[in-house]
């Protein structure tokens, strides 16, 4: 797990950090594309400064000139709970199984079972902050797993300190990136007994241009 995982308050960021904040996720998940055969990398499109492939500052640029547009061949949108995690019909939105017992952990893909999602093999999704809409607040950690759904933690959030804001929402020090095919999940531990809790995480998932991967 990196060292380097934590959170940033929204309410500390101007809006120009906000605005860079999500300009760099989707270049991370850009660049990531790359990398795994989503879209067509055209040197003409997004120039490369090493000639090889686009780093991620290099994508940056591109956005930055594009007005935030995406490259032709790749389709950006948000991520959907039953599209994209199969969650039951009814559920296409973010809660969490009702919190049961304290430090118990929770999947924030609606209210089923701890999942270990697996992407479609041209799909990629970049996590890069999270919203607790539920006051107050009722779960303390934010884990992202993979392979399994107890699987190695590969990052992990104090959201507790979100409760000190006026508004429950903060970006990550480091965008998450989900590659094709590998199994992974977000789960949350609870800090009190309580109801269901709406956990909703700020992100971008990546796909060929014209097709919906599902």
């Amino acid at each position: 797990m990196s060292t380097r995982n934590y959170m940033v308050l929204s309410e500390d960021l101007s809006l120009s950090d906000r605005q860079k904040y999500r300009l760099q996720a989707m270049a991370a998940g850009i660049a990531a594309c790359f990398d795994n055969n989503i879209g067509v990398w055209d040197p003409d499109e997004v120039p490369a400064k090493n000639g090889v492939k686009p780093t991620t500052l290099d994508v940056m640029n591109y956005l930055a000139e594009s007005g935030g547009e995406p490259p032709k061949s790749i389709d950006v949108r948000e991520f959907q709970p039953i599209l994209d995690a199969g969650t039951a019909a009814g559920f296409d939105q973010w809660l969490t199984a009702p919190l049961a017992a304290v430090g118990g952990e929770y999947s924030i893909f609606a209210a089923i079972a701890v999942p270990a999602i697996g992407l479609r093999t041209r799909k990629l999704v970049v996590w890069y902050g999270v919203q607790i809409e539920t006051v107050p607040l009722t779960v303390s950690r934010l884990n992202f797993r993979r392979t399994v759904a107890a699987g190695t933690i590969t990052a992990q959030f104090d959201l507790e300190q979100l409760a000190t804001g006026q508004k429950q929402d903060g970006y990550f020090s480091s965008p998450q990136i989900w590659l094709p095919s590998m199994p992974y999940a977000i789960n949350v531990i609870s800090r009190v007994i309580a109801p269901a809790a709406r956990v909703i995480p700020h992100n971008f998932v990546f796909e060929p241009a014209g097709t919906v991967s599902a």
